[in-house]
């Protein structure tokens, strides 16, 4: 058997996401700030991406640091953050985190995956994209794109999340780690989606195994 061609499926994924990254991602790249990443994440959970967008830079109008945050009336914050799904909870969320972070890192953002995972209301996806997209520090985000792709292509074979993340940690070349959630978030939203995915124009036909396709475009 030949081995992966990981670098022929990174190139063809660029070559379809043409750009089209993450809110999270093209923040980073403008300019690294852990804190924005950590609070942009938590907002977009179940969240679409320009609904995160949207409220993430009516946020930062408001408060860029845990203390701005927490200078915010509750009522208020959630206005801002507003229409993000479950705004009350992460508003509440959101003040939790800031808390911690003044009182127990200094009002720093903690750069390891082990020191987030102690924040309550931060999961390994939110860890590891605070880690490589907050730090640029090597990490693999793992969330419902990266896990349901991942398995669809036949790479790694894993019932959840936590479990692909440790496969892929065994399998992927550093050098795409960080890279991997971005590319595959855009392209499971715009082309490998959940339900009937778009086979058809798929640029990956010769390197997908398609498990647990049963229907297709």
């Amino acid at each position: 058997m030949e081995p992966f061609s990981w670098a022929e499926l990174i190139r063809r994924l660029e070559a379809a996401v043409d750009g089209n990254d993450p809110v999270i991602t093209r923040m980073s790249r403008q300019k690294r700030n852990p804190f924005l990443v950590l609070i942009g994440t938590l907002l977009s959970l179940r969240t679409k991406d320009e609904t995160t967008e949207k409220a993430l830079n009516n946020l930062t109008m408001y408060a860029t640091t845990p203390d701005g945050i927490l200078a915010l009336p509750p009522g208020k914050l959630e206005e801002i953050i507003f229409p993000v799904g479950f705004y009350r909870t992460k508003a509440k969320t959101l003040r939790q985190v800031s808390q911690t972070i003044i009182d127990k890192y200094k009002g720093q953002v903690p750069d390891t995956i082990d020191e987030l995972l102690r924040m309550k209301g931060v999961g390994r996806k939110t860890a590891n994209l605070v880690i490589t997209e907050g730090f640029g520090k090597l990490g693999i985000c793992v969330d419902t794109h990266v896990h349901r792709i991942s398995n669809r292509l036949g790479i790694v074979r894993s019932t959840t999340p936590d479990r692909t993340e440790m496969a892929l940690r065994e399998s992927l070349p550093r050098m795409y780690w960080i890279r991997f959630n971005s590319l595959l978030v855009t392209f499971g939203k715009t082309v490998c989606t959940p339900i009937s995915p778009k086979c058809s124009i798929c640029p990956l036909p010769s390197l997908c195994k398609r498990v647990g396709v049963t229907t297709s475009r």
